[in-house]
């Protein structure tokens, strides 16, 4: 059984392909058309996918989308009787539900000659966000948890999973939102883009809890795991909100009312320079968050006494936050697959239609993040050849060189220097961390090789911290907790005595974001970490996507166009070596 699943229309569109209960492919569109967080069809994505394993459209036996019209009716037309919201509102959500009923239409006429005969599935949003981790994950049976803004009028699910029955125990309904009230204060502090949230969690070690009992008055956390927006602070419920996405780029407007002023003072313009009230407003905005997630993964552990945990749903990359769950519940196993965000849910959406038809046993463990495009050393060749005069006219060279323990040896001499180096390896990360395959890396015993980063090549805020990849046998000795981090989905504190040793992943208050690396899934990055280990009694390296304020790098002319537009030092491709004279 064939099954494609996608998240479309919606922001982060993707697809994927799974045949037999099993994940072939995924990838998500921004990677083709190269504009960040895209909302559309994920044609491209699709393509790819039968592309990569030879299959025409017409032998696709189901397309499942990650969003049901239908769902939460009863909760739709109480919110229409009870808030009387515009319109305008009413319309625009209509136009965008005729989007979905056009499916099978707009796939066929992007594949010309080749009808899509099969069936098209509709799956929960939510559910669709707690298949694709649990039905992925390690586990026989665990508590489930979806945290999000919103999709299919629920913002928040929760339940439990066994073998391949999932059942949803609760939800909070449109509004009441945890991501939004993340997303509304991330505006506030005037980082107005989509997806900004992460920037909150870098800048709020920086402050205090300065302003927890405003904050409270605005997220008000209930009994049973509940909470509920103050929606007078809060006008996305009511006017007829504007959430664009022309040309597939996702604007959203301000969700916060004016009234939010009066409580917290002056909203940040953006490019304005950071104070310390929006310091210590950042750390208030992280802590109540953390009081609401907290509230319901205990109180979900209250009622099934099972220490396995998934996590699904935008709010799941709230690394930071999950880094606290083993110290404040009792759960102890927590599985995040690394799109946890609505990108993910295309996987949801196949996997939850594989078990509802087949209900056949759980075999497939994703336990890597390498499900993207890849390229061999002929493809890098012909693009390193037909790129020549460039490469020279930038005082650049390539060689090829076959051994890769050799390879190995000059990119770890090369990090241990303070070079910075482009690392294009394998199949591309499927989600938004680069995870050894499509990552830039660097020293992490050097303090200056932030200032470094961001001066050749990120040119992003000084505040935001970048991430050690470590070999898994060597984390009980660098990090005070020793657990399984292979997607970059949790912080944890450095020890107290490794922080000056690696201050370039270290961030201000002594935590980073690790990737626990696995010879058994990423032997080559592996093999790298381990020579660099060699030289300096280091396992780690400091790792960040291979970009330019653009989407990670997916083709080797991206690559190398980053690298000769940039002031990287060294640009690997497979076996090719690419180096500045």
């Amino acid at each position: 059984m064939n099954i494609i699943g996608i998240n479309a229309f919606h922001a982060d569109s993707s697809a994927c392909l799974i045949i037999d209960g099993k994940l072939i492919s995924a990838v998500e569109e921004e990677r083709f058309n190269r504009i960040k967080h895209w909302a559309g069809f994920p044609i491209e994505s699709i393509k790819y996918c039968l592309k990569e394993s030879n299959l025409d459209l017409s032998d696709i036996d189901h397309i499942s989308i990650n969003i049901d019209p239908k769902a939460n009716y009863f909760q739709k037309i109480l919110f229409l009787i009870k808030h009387r919201p515009s319109l305008k509102l009413i319309f625009n959500r209509l136009k965008k539900k005729k989007k979905y009923d056009s499916i099978r239409e707009l796939i066929n006429n992007e594949f010309e000659g080749s009808n899509f005969k099969g069936q098209i599935n509709n799956i929960e949003h939510h559910y669709a966000h707690l298949s694709s981790a649990f039905h992925v994950s390690p586990f026989e049976d665990s508590c489930i948890l979806s945290v999000d803004g919103f999709g299919d009028f629920a913002s928040t699910a929760w339940g439990y999973g066994k073998e391949n029955e999932i059942n949803i125990d609760n939800k909070i309904h449109f509004p009441h939102s945890l991501g939004i009230f993340y997303q509304a204060l991330t505006q506030f502090l005037g980082f107005k883009n989509y997806g900004d949230e992460y920037k909150i969690m870098g800048l709020a070690p920086y402050g205090k809890p300065t302003y927890v009992e405003q904050l409270r008055k605005i997220l008000l956390i209930k009994t049973n795991g509940n909470f509920e927006l103050n929606l007078d602070y809060f006008k996305f419920h009511k006017e007829n909100f504007n959430y664009r996405w022309e040309n597939g780029k996702v604007e959203i407007e301000d969700l916060y009312s004016d009234k939010i002023k009066t409580l917290l003072g002056p909203e940040r313009i953006q490019g304005e320079e950071l104070t310390e009230f929006h310091k210590d407003m950042a750390h208030s905005i992280q802590k109540v968050y953390e009081e609401a997630f907290l509230n319901i993964l205990n109180n979900l552990y209250e009622k099934y006494q099972n220490d396995n945990l998934c996590i699904a749903g935008g709010c799941g990359m709230n690394s930071v936050a999950n880094g606290k769950i083993k110290d404040n519940t009792r759960f102890n196993n927590i599985y995040i697959q690394p799109a946890a965000g609505d990108a993910g849910g295309a996987i949801g959406a196949a996997f939850a239609t594989h078990y509802k038809i087949s209900n056949k046993k759980r075999t497939f463990k994703m336990n890597h993040a390498y499900w993207g495009t890849s390229f061999n050393n002929d493809q890098i060749f012909n693009c390193l050849k037909k790129n020549e005069k460039n490469i020279e006219d930038q005082k650049c060279f390539f060689k090829y060189i076959s051994d890769n323990n050799e390879l190995n040896k000059i990119v770890a001499k090369d990090i241990s220097e303070g070079k910075v180096v482009g690392w294009f390896q394998g199949k591309m990360e499927w989600g938004p961390r680069a995870l050894g395959n499509r990552s830039i890396l660097g020293d992490p015993r050097r303090s200056d090789m932030k200032d470094i980063l961001n001066l050749k090549i990120k040119r992003r805020e000084s505040f935001r911290p970048f991430a050690p990849s470590i070999l898994r046998e060597h984390v009980s000795e660098w990090f005070k907790n020793d657990d399984e981090v292979p997607f970059m989905m949790k912080v944890y504190q450095i020890k107290d005595d490794k922080r000056k040793v690696i201050p370039a992943v270290t961030h201000v208050d002594g935590s980073g974001r690790l990737q626990t690396v696995y010879q058994e899934t990423n032997e080559k990055y592996h093999d790298l970490i381990k020579e660099f280990y060699k030289l300096t009694k280091v396992p780690i390296v400091l790792n960040t996507s291979f970009n330019e304020n653009e989407p990670i790098v997916s083709k080797p002319e991206e690559a190398l166009d980053c690298f000769l537009r940039t002031k990287m030092d060294t640009l690997v491709m497979e076996n090719y070596i690419i180096k500045r004279i």
